[in-house]
């Protein structure tokens, strides 16, 4: 094993000791890479005492609850779905730079209600170590809320949960990253339902023409298309471009634009420092 794997096993030998130590807890889980790891080490340790929950919300994609709901199913683990509507909570929809607070305080009470009512003393979440880089206004939240971060105390980056993620057989270690779709909009640029499910529509036609790691960023009448710079000459083959351009202006978009910087996470926080 390389010195790289020896690391990780033994920081996931420490999530493990963690998770034993909490005795109950309850996951919120995404369906997405840290939390599909994080729920199904907390099932093998923990058993019938590791509950997921799951908002079902406008602002995910529904691929994702879809594999958030096969996922927990094949765990064998118990699942709550909560239906939960982020714009209807006050200051959310008008989308300031803290709107993640917003929304993790918000999640965070749906989830204390739930564990209260079940008996369970401990929440945690899938933060890793790469996210206390960026800018997360919700973990503000989460420190309010003394919700746990089990991946982050055993030291836990991305990379090395893709690695134990596919070790212990978990679909998701490839899984690109999904943030919740109200990430596609400029600080400031008002959130609607309508607004959402355009973009969903046109990330799911992306996902369609082959682009599996994908955004389309909404800027009111126009789209911008961020794909892995290494896949933007197939973006702009003449049959493919013209069907994208076709499906997005259908979907209600006037303008269709390529980012040719590529796709890169949070490139809407690179505006926040001027």
């Amino acid at each position: 094993m390389s010195t790289t794997g020896t690391a990780a096993g033994e920081k996931l030998a420490a999530l493990r000791e963690n998770l034993s130590a909490m005795q109950r807890v309850l996951v919120a889980f995404s369906g997405g890479v840290d939390s599909s790891f994080l729920l199904k080490v907390a099932h093998e340790v923990l058993g019938r005492n590791a509950v997921a929950l799951t908002t079902r919300s406008p602002t995910a994609a529904e691929d994702d609850m879809v594999g958030a709901l096969r996922l927990a199913s094949e765990l064998g683990v118990e699942h709550l779905v909560i239906e939960h509507n982020e714009l209807e909570i006050p200051g959310y929809a008008e989308n300031p730079v803290n709107r993640c607070y917003f929304c993790k305080h918000s999640l965070y009470d749906v989830c204390r209600r739930e564990a209260e009512r079940l008996g369970i003393g401990h929440i945690a979440d899938g933060v890793n170590t790469d996210d206390l880089g960026d800018y997360r206004p919700g973990l503000e939240a989460a420190r309010e809320g003394a919700i746990r971060h089990p991946l982050v105390e055993a030291g836990l980056a991305k990379s090395e949960i893709r690695v134990l993620s596919r070790q212990l057989g978990l679909p998701t270690w490839d899984k690109p990253s999904s943030p919740c779709l109200s990430s596609r909009f400029p600080y400031g640029t008002p959130i609607t339902l309508e607004s959402l499910r355009k973009v969903a529509a046109a990330e799911a036609a992306l996902h369609g023409a082959g682009f599996r790691e994908c955004r389309v960023r909404f800027h009111d009448t126009i789209a911008r298309i961020e794909v892995p710079p290494e896949q933007l000459p197939a973006l702009l083959e003449p049959e493919r471009r013209t069907a994208i351009i076709h499906r997005l202006k259908e979907i209600g978009f006037l303008y269709v634009t390529v980012d040719l910087q590529g796709y890169r996470t949070g490139s809407l926080n690179e505006g926040m420092g001027r």
